[in-house]
């Protein structure tokens, strides 16, 4: 659909027409679901945030000023609406629970990839390595790589220290690279 259309639905959005809501909500629906994957693992809950975030675009339309792009400011809100559930989930975003948190290797262990391990990395792996990580670790590293906000956003975001928030992308970049060296060696053994 042009750009004439979308602004047709946008301004049906912001009458609370229903028809111009469901196109809206059915044209992007994959799209904020993918963005919200990369802060939660669980399919259930992502719904839940996915349905949460459209609820919040729909009743804050009015803000959209057109200015920028509209998939821009409603990955915006489900970015924040994500932010939100894990606020929601954890008493304070500075204590991380053991769950999911992988065993670091010793010091002397060689945490590297071979030119071709690097080559043999997909996206797949990368999102099912990112599923290991606590909810504050991949909100953190999303943040930070995906959304390129810096580390003074991510803290004003979740309501962090900096210095949190910097040890918190450190930790999770860690733990990246061992699940992902761990996808390389099974390869390798099969």
């Amino acid at each position: 659909m042009s750009e004439i259309g979308l602004i047709k639905h946008i301004e049906g959005c912001k009458r609370n027409d229903q028809r111009s809501q469901k196109w809206v909500f059915d044209r992007y629906y994959r799209r904020m679901f993918g963005v919200c994957l990369r802060y939660h693992s669980d399919h259930d809950r992502i719904q839940d945030i996915v349905q949460e975030g459209f609820l919040k675009v729909f009743s804050n339309i009015e803000g959209y000023t057109s200015k920028g792009s509209f998939e821009g400011w409603m990955k915006r809100i489900m970015i924040n609406t994500a932010i939100d559930f894990i606020r929601k989930e954890k008493s304070s975003p500075e204590e991380l629970s053991a769950e999911g948190v992988l065993e670091f290797p010793d010091q002397g262990e060689e945490m590297s990839f071979s030119e071709e391990e690097e080559k043999a990395i997909t996206i797949q792996h990368v999102l099912e390595a990112m599923k290991d990580l606590t909810p504050v670790y991949r909100a953190v590293f999303n943040l930070y790589v995906f959304d390129n906000l810096t580390h003074q956003e991510i803290a004003t975001q979740l309501q962090i220290s900096i210095g949190s928030s910097k040890s918190n992308l450190a930790k999770a970049r860690r733990n990246m690279k061992v699940a992902l060296l761990g996808v390389m060696n099974e390869k390798v053994s099969k």
